[in-house]
């Protein structure tokens, strides 16, 4: 990284999304330049336009020229569980079986102040390198989980949602907190982190099934007093959880309503999976504007089901995409597009390559309410971005070079990229990736 913020003037084919592809024609939704430039000063974008405009603009600028590389908004992640990073892709069945076997016994570890950082300091290289340049993580019961990658997240300048995860029941002695202990902690940490340069807390019950009723009650309470923070947990992942939902709150309507019932819903809430909702939650959540998040890669992986993005997007419903680290399995953004396009093909609902990347920068900003700050290559957001090499591999570059239009030509990067079609990687204004060199 570099230590310090200069005029820098970057120089290649920029493509930012002006508009939502799910509710207007993708070809009309996006703003382009084939010789196009990003000026970035005092780590925002200060100005964009054509190459020869900006050069002649800021001379004094340092300049970097892409060439005819991709230059595109940083990838954000609205769903991710940091500490699985050292499981991720473990053998699995199902996902309580899943959780017991693997994730459960990793998060134990998270007490030791060293392994949180070594596991965030990992966890956020990886990510970089794949392109994410925003997050939304959930941490372990641990509060040493949450300093740790609020702390790593902030020495490199990136914008990161995460809270405290919460758990008083249905799970292992060592990862069990209390209603008390996690309205207590998750208070002194939102106190010390919310709003701290680019961090932004998130109150974090895990899902309804570890948590009784007296800690969402007192997480309910924790976000009405602090309501300009998110709400971050899991809803209708699978239909065994569902039925384990039921069982455990039989009193009520459906799933959503454990939350609901206890202040745990409302238009700062963001809900990952929510692949087997029912109509009444479908209504309520768009109702109070809540964000749903699109899971693919780890949907299919545990086996949990197709989410209905065809069905809720024209609905009206915010919906981010995300990685699902580590149920996910794969770190990458573009492997996280790819498999929303498949589940797409087989849920009846394709997606134009515009769709897919709305989905992994400006959906997912909007989903964290964080459209104002990041997510497109806009004057006046964070300048955080992503340069995509359209030949990174033969295979990649033999299609790119029959395209006949910019989706054309990013498409295949999208369902076949992996890190080395991230090119560079800029956060705040401030290059992160120097696996290559202009």
């Amino acid at each position: 990284m570099t230590t310090q913020n200069q005029d820098t003037l970057l120089l290649g084919h920029t493509l930012s999304l002006a508009k939502n592809p799910f509710e207007t024609d993708p070809l009309e939704c996006y703003v382009s330049d084939s010789q196009g430039g990003i000026f970035m000063r005092d780590g925002k974008i200060y100005a964009t336009g054509t190459a020869e405009d900006l050069k002649s603009r800021f001379k004094q600028a340092k300049i970097v020229d892409y060439g005819s590389k991709l230059i595109v908004p940083g990838f954000v992640d609205a769903h991710v569980h940091y500490p699985q990073t050292a499981i991720i892709a473990s053998w699995g069945k199902r996902l309580i079986d899943w959780l017991n076997e693997y994730t459960f016994p990793e998060e134990m570890k998270f007490h030791d102040p060293f392994y949180a950082k070594t596991i965030a300091e990992r966890y956020l290289d990886l990510a970089i390198s794949h392109g994410t340049t925003t997050c939304a993580t959930y941490t372990t019961i641990h509060p040493e989980s949450v300093e740790a990658i609020f702390q790593a997240a902030d020495t490199r300048g990136m914008c990161m949602v995460a809270g405290k995860t919460c758990m008083d029941k249905n799970a292992p002695n060592g990862l069990m907190d209390t209603a008390q202990s996690a309205y207590e902690d998750s208070k002194r940490l939102l106190e010390t982190w919310h709003g701290k340069n680019r961090c932004i807390y998130a109150i974090t019950p895990r899902f309804a099934p570890t948590s009784t009723q007296e800690q969402l009650t007192a997480l309910g309470q924790l976000w009405a007093e602090y309501p300009d923070c998110l709400m971050q947990t899991h809803i209708s992942e699978q239909v065994e959880e569902i039925a384990w939902v039921k069982s455990l709150y039989p009193d009520t309507k459906d799933y959503l309503e454990a939350y609901e019932r206890v202040g745990l819903l409302g238009d700062r809430a963001i809900y990952g999976h929510a692949i087997h909702l029912k109509e009444r939650e479908k209504d309520r959540i768009k109702d109070v504007g809540a964000s749903l998040v699109h899971c693919p890669t780890s949907n299919s992986f545990i086996g949990s089901g197709l989410f209905d993005m065809a069905g809720l997007t024209s609905r009206g419903h915010k919906v981010g995409l995300a990685t699902d680290t580590g149920g996910g399995s794969s770190f990458s953004m573009l492997r996280t597009m790819a498999a929303a396009y498949e589940v797409g093909q087989l849920n009846a609902g394709p997606m134009h390559p515009a769709n897919l990347l709305w989905l992994a920068t400006m959906g997912s900003a909007q989903a964290l309410h964080l459209d104002n700050q990041v997510g497109s290559l806009d004057v006046g957001k964070y300048a955080d971005i992503v340069v995509l090499d359209l030949h990174s591999t033969p295979a990649i570059a033999q299609r790119t070079n029959m395209a006949n239009d910019i989706w054309s030509a990013l498409f295949p990067t999208i369902m076949m990229g992996d890190d080395r079609a991230v090119f560079d990687v800029w956060v705040k204004g401030q290059r992160m990736k120097y696996v290559n060199e202009v």
